[in-house]
């Protein structure tokens, strides 16, 4: 359903430009999702929006790269036909719903705005039937209510019901959990993967959280300043994890690890974007990074069905 290939998007900083996404590569298949996952900062979000063509001058570029949908490159598009995409194809899930929700106005305008159309009557029922499916009580007067007027968690519902309306391909849904109790993430996050499975959706999940994409993905890419580092079904990664920095982040994860063993945190911070090493930039923090590392980004490897780029990966599996 989506292809991106060697997508590379800059911010700009005055004169300046930072690389934020830096060639990467991802699939996501037809009824099946895929996790994007990485610390704070390592492009994932900002994957996110190149694949909507959401960064956009002044702030910044999508340089180069294909971004196929059903084989269609969506960077080719004029800007006419790219809203169409994104009004009918691409539903996307913000991080934070209050920011994401106009407060003037009413829940059910918001929803009927993404909604494809019909009387006035059959779209109030499509959204009632949504929401309730979304686990808003009393759906059919709280269409009058506001965004203040919903608490967190039925905000975040509101917001993918949105995304929903528009019943989409692809839907794209950015940390949508993070801010909420684990209750209700884990009653989203069953939801989506129902309707992933009920309505054939392509499901693009970012995240930070291994244990959530552990539970409603079947593919995994693993992001490090900008660069895709290690990608595959994400059964076999977590079992044998072979890029050094997927294995810290399994290692930090209390889901992963063995029960009463103490948790491993990553020395260090992610390098700047505006001060990138030349060589991989993982190697100051890596416990297995060589003089070579440095030299030069490594080339991506295959392992069967798994993609790393690490000149170490045998070992780092072994």
């Amino acid at each position: 359903m989506l292809s991106v290939e060697n997508l590379h998007t800059v911010y700009f900083a005055g004169r300046d430009t930072v690389p934020a996404v830096r060639g990467i590569d991802l699939d996501v298949r037809a009824g099946s999702a895929t996790a994007l996952v990485g610390e704070s900062g390592s492009g994932k979000s900002t994957a996110a929006l190149s694949i909507m063509r959401l960064v956009n001058k002044p702030v910044g570029e999508v340089v180069r790269g294909t971004v196929r949908l059903d084989g269609r490159d969506l960077l080719k598009l004029d800007a006419g036909d790219m809203r169409k995409v994104l009004r009918t194809d691409i539903g996307y899930v913000p991080q934070d719903p209050t920011t994401a929700l106009d407060p003037l106005f009413t829940v059910r305008t918001q929803i009927a705005e993404a909604h494809p159309g019909g009387s006035r009557k059959e779209v109030d029922r499509d959204i009632v039937v949504l929401l309730e499916r979304l686990g808003v009580l009393d759906a059919k007067r709280r269409l009058r209510s506001f965004p203040h007027e919903f608490s967190g968690g039925m905000r975040q519902r509101v917001a993918i019901a949105i995304a929903l309306a528009k019943e989409p391909r692809l839907l794209i849904a950015d940390e949508p959990t993070t801010a909420l109790d684990v209750t209700t993430q884990v009653a989203i996050l069953r939801l989506l993967d129902e309707l992933r499975r009920e309505r054939n959706l392509a499901l693009l999940f970012v995240t930070h959280d291994l244990a959530v994409a552990r539970l409603v993905c079947q593919d995994l890419v693993v992001m490090y300043a900008g660069l895709v580092v290690e990608s595959g079904p994400i059964a076999t990664v977590m079992a044998q994890p072979r890029h050094p920095y997927t294995r810290a982040l399994l290692d930090a994860d209390a889901g992963h690890a063995e029960p009463h063993t103490r948790l491993r945190a990553i020395p260090g911070q992610p390098p700047a974007l505006t001060a990138l090493p030349a060589g991989c930039p993982f190697a100051p923090r890596c416990p297995v990074a060589e003089d070579r590392c440095n030299d030069a980004i490594p080339a991506v490897e295959r392992f069967g069905d798994v993609r790393v780029r690490c000149i170490k990966a045998g070992a780092v599996a072994a």
